[in-house]
């Protein structure tokens, strides 16, 4: 196995600075799948289920090649109750779901998902986030940084938006969307 690399099925930025953070470099190889809900899937359900997808895509794709490499791919997404706020399209739609996260306790699931040798590892990262209640005027303005683009939920914890979290019970590297933890015990268990 080389264990100097793995390849992420991912293309986030925030995944490959936190697996640099933990001493591991990384090819990147995001997966392509569809990412619509499945009929009455709950959240933690939604993110393990694309999690595997991913991971499960890439193997596909590579077909015995960087094959002395696992495999890792992970899914974030922020729910509100059964409700789940993915990335958003438009700034209108991220405009309708921090009106909707202002001032609340929400979840955010992260699944974390490796793949190597036939062996499939999963783990699920949940934890709470408390925002504060945001003015119109606040939300207005941090749409226009453009921050909010390809982010779960419309906001970037470990951006500007970090100032509006009250608090966390939880993992942040989770919220970003890794969690160092669970990503650490899944490639332990491949063998890295």
């Amino acid at each position: 196995m080389n264990l100097q690399k793995v390849i992420l099925a991912s293309q986030s930025p925030r995944r490959v600075a936190i697996l640099k953070q933990m001493g591991i470099d990384c090819v990147v190889m995001p997966a392509d799948i569809d990412e619509s809900q499945l009929a009455s899937e709950s959240p933690t359900d939604y993110v393990l289920r694309l999690a595997k997808q991913k991971a499960l895509a890439i193997q596909q794709q590579l077909n015995g090649q960087f094959s002395d490499m696992p495999i890792l791919a992970a899914d974030t997404t922020v729910a509100l109750g059964d409700s789940i706020f993915g990335k958003p399209e438009n700034d209108a739609d991220a405009l309708r779901m921090l009106k909707q996260l202002s001032g609340t306790q929400h979840q955010v699931h992260t699944a974390v998902a490796g793949v190597f040798n036939q062996q499939i590892e999963l783990a699920l990262c949940t934890t709470l986030v408390e925002m504060m209640p945001l003015s119109d005027a606040m939300i207005a303005a941090y749409i226009a940084t453009k921050e909010h683009a390809d982010k779960a939920g419309s906001y970037a914890i470990q951006g500007l938006a970090g100032s509006w979290i009250k608090r966390i019970d939880g993992s942040y590297t989770g919220v970003m969307g890794l969690p160092v933890h669970e990503t650490a015990i899944i490639l332990k268990k491949l063998g890295f």
